[in-house]
């Protein structure tokens, strides 16, 4: 029972509190070589080792890094990262969406032009869990933990659902998880016969996935972990979010993870996310549920969203416990759930 990280597989066990969707070296594609892009290796170490280290103090363990491939993943420096701080890092491969992607995968290799096949994607992020992630032009090193991708936000290309069935038949065959965005479709991932418990369905605090809930009062959540314990009922009617409880009920992975995100309208807010977490706890989906702030160690060639890494835990988990969640309700959020889910099976 082990999970794939920069410097080897470690026994799931010791994953301890992840942090299960963030960035570190986030690069928008290409901005590599732009004139006023600087990458100092020495600055963006510096950068992350002290945010990681800060993670490390508040008792966090593991830093998912879901950014993918060519979005600035740099494996040496992660694992320089990982010795220095003793946060583990688990690494990603996969692309998305389409409006994303190099021209290499959007170029017609055959006649007549079609894009990418799955089994092209496939083999491409299979390689990466097998064979070690690739450093480009150089080798290949430690394997990929997870497949992420995802879907064009204003409908599925047919670049997309190639992406998307790559991915899912890579994390079947290797037996890691695979990370989409709401928007993406889970049906495409699981009609290649991905077990819904191996698939993260990400974005899921977003208004249009989870309407705006009313948030929680005295007598919905009273301060003991009794009255959220799970049960077999529906949602309260108190709450409208039936995306995420949908997504729970077919056996994946709900995944609110801009936890910290208060003051964009696209967004709900952390009074409205931890009514949410309530409301899933309570219909039993507790089993189902992971937090992270989508946070972005470095930023370069778009807009740095500088949230500590540790947010979730020294923040948002004090006040999901002053509303009636208890201790083993936290622990299974930020523990139990990504260590289960980043198990290779």
């Amino acid at each position: 029972m082990t999970v794939n990280t920069v410097l080897g597989p470690v026994p799931a066990d010791e994953l301890g509190v992840v942090a299960v969707h963030e960035a570190l070296l986030s690069v928008l594609p290409g901005a590599e070589h732009a004139y006023d892009i600087t990458l100092d290796r020495a600055e963006i170490f510096a950068t992350l080792a002290a945010k990681l280290t800060a993670f490390r103090t508040a008792g966090g363990r593991t830093i998912v890094d879901s950014t993918g491939m060519f979005h600035g993943r740099d494996l040496p420096l992660y694992e320089a990262l990982s010795r220095a701080t003793g946060v583990h890092i688990v690494a990603s491969t996969g692309l998305g969406p389409e409006e994303m992607l190099g021209g290499y995968f959007l170029t017609p290799q055959t006649n007549p032009p079609t894009p990418w096949p799955a089994s092209k994607f496939a083999d491409l992020f299979a390689r990466e869990v097998t064979e070690g992630m690739v450093v480009p032009r150089v080798e290949r090193r430690a394997a990929a933990g997870l497949v992420s991708t995802a879907a064009t936000s204003t409908g599925m290309t047919a670049t997309d659902e190639s992406l998307l069935r790559g991915a899912a038949r890579a994390a079947l065959a290797t037996g890691v998880p695979l990370s989409l965005r709401f928007g993406g479709d889970l049906d495409v991932v699981l009609d290649e016969k991905l077990p819904p418990d191996r698939v993260i369905v990400g974005d899921l605090d977003r208004r249009d996935a989870a309407p705006a809930v009313p948030p929680p009062t005295s007598t919905a959540l009273a301060p003991t972990s009794t009255a959220l314990a799970p049960t077999s009922t529906a949602l309260a009617p108190t709450s409208t979010a039936l995306a995420p409880a949908a997504v729970a009920r077919r056996g994946a992975y709900v995944a609110l993870d801009h936890v910290g995100l208060n003051d964009d309208d696209r967004y709900l807010t952390d009074r409205e996310r931890a009514n949410l977490v309530a409301d899933l706890v309570r219909a039993g989906h507790g089993d189902r549920i992971l937090l992270s702030a989508n946070a972005i160690g470095v930023a370069k060639g778009h807009p740095a969203y500088d949230m500590p890494y540790d947010y979730v835990l020294s923040t948002f988990v004090p006040y999901l416990k002053t509303q009636g969640l208890g201790d083993d309700d936290v622990r299974r959020l930020i523990v139990d759930n990504p260590r289960d889910l980043l198990t290779q099976r």
